[in-house]
């Protein structure tokens, strides 16, 4: 039914999305943490900065990371030589543009989630002597998983359809950092290619689909679980 180069399209886009969130979640909640829970100097500089790349044109962001990330670049060179590690045109740097521009919602998500946690819970258990550790593992975090996982699959389907800084980074390589939406892009450019444009939409709209079906079941699942306990 699918080429290989679509399969392959498919295979690498579920690859570069679930890297993407996994690798962004523990910042993530210890950033809407931060934001959430404490009244640091610069707090508002830092939501804003998260922020941004929610209101910057992908490229732009993409090409930031180019800057950042190539191989003559400080940092792109210290990964390389030392680690061993490529990102520019390589599906990791895939991973990383989209882990950078679903960042802001992983983040949006958790905050939400925190936000709805009854403080009293957490004073409660500090009273009794639970250090700031016990109480964030043990009430904090189980209590705002839901709205975590929420985050999580919103980040996996914003990575999922990420175009533009994956392909200032990475790049649209057959094969290497060809994703979903940049295999669409190159089909639709043909004249012949118009069907196997169509076929990766309905792929990728599929996904999309099941990704953010999930994270409205857990939302829903977390309100109803929280009225029951209330």
């Amino acid at each position: 039914m699918f080429t290989a180069a679509e399969t392959d399209a498919l295979l690498l886009s579920l690859r570069v999305a679930l890297l993407a969130t996994v690798a962004s979640l523990p910042a993530g909640v210890l950033v809407a943490w931060v934001l959430e829970r404490t009244r640091m100097p610069g707090r508002l500089l830092l939501d804003t900065f998260v922020s941004l790349p929610l209101v910057l044109p992908p490229v732009v962001t993409g090409y930031l990371l180019l800057l950042v990330f190539a191989r003559g670049a400080p940092l792109g060179l210290l990964l390389e030589r030392y680690l061993g590690i490529s990102v520019a045109f390589t599906w990791l740097g895939a991973a990383l543009a989209a882990a950078v521009v679903a960042f802001p919602l992983l983040v949006r998500a958790v905050r939400i989630s925190l936000a709805s946690i009854e403080p009293g819970l957490e004073s409660a258990a500090r009273t009794l002597g639970a250090g700031p550790l016990r109480v964030f593992f043990g009430i904090t975090l189980p209590l705002s998983l839901p709205g975590l996982l929420a985050g999580a699959m919103l980040a996996f389907a914003r990575s999922v359809g990420e175009f533009g800084a994956t392909v200032m980074l990475a790049g649209n390589i057959a094969g290497r950092t060809r994703t979903l939406p940049l295999a669409i892009y190159t089909a639709a450019q043909r004249p012949d290619g118009q069907p196997q444009a169509l076929r990766l939409v309905v792929i990728s709209v599929v996904v999309s689909f099941v990704a953010l079906a999930l994270s409205e079941w857990m939302v829903r699942r977390a309100a109803a679980a929280k009225r029951e306990g209330g």
